[in-house]
C-alpha cells in the first residue's frame, strides 16, 4: 500500500468535504466534479443526469492522462468527450486508484 498517497488522498477528501460541510465519499466527489465541469448553477438532477454527471467527472479527470478528449458542448451546455482508443484493462481496485489519483491531481 502506498501510504504517502493514502495520506494525500485523505487530506484531499478532508479539504473537499470541509468546503461542502459534510464528509464526501468517492461517488459524491465524482458527482461534484461533474457538476463543476457542467458549469451551470446547481439544480435538482434526475437519476440519469446524476449518472451522466459522474461520467462527465470521470472523463474530465482522465483527460490529462490522454484517455479522453473534450469535443464540445451540446445545445443544453453539457460537455461531451471522445474516448482515445481502448482504456487499459484494469481490475476494479486499480481503476479506483487511477481515478483517486486523478481526483488528487484535479484538486491540486
Amino acid at each position: 500500500m502506498d501510504y504517502v498517497f493514502e495520506k494525500t488522498w485523505n487530506e484531499t477528501v478532508s479539504r473537499i468535504s470541509a468546503a461542502y460541510g459534510e464528509k464526501l465519499d468517492y461517488a459524491a466527489i465524482l458527482f461534484m466534479i461533474g457538476v463543476q465541469e457542467l458549469g451551470q448553477d446547481y439544480q435538482k438532477f434526475k437519476k440519469d443526469q446524476k449518472v451522466e454527471l459522474m461520467h462527465v467527472g470521470i472523463c474530465s479527470l482522465l483527460m490529462p492522462y490522454g484517455y479522453y478528449t473534450f469535443i464540445g458542448r451540446d445545445e443544453e451546455g453539457w460537455p461531451h468527450f471522445e474516448r482515445n482508443g481502448e482504456l487499459p484493462n484494469l481490475a476494479p481496485v486499480e481503476q479506483e486508484l487511477l481515478v483517486r489519483k486523478a481526483i488528487v491531481r484535479y484538486f491540486s
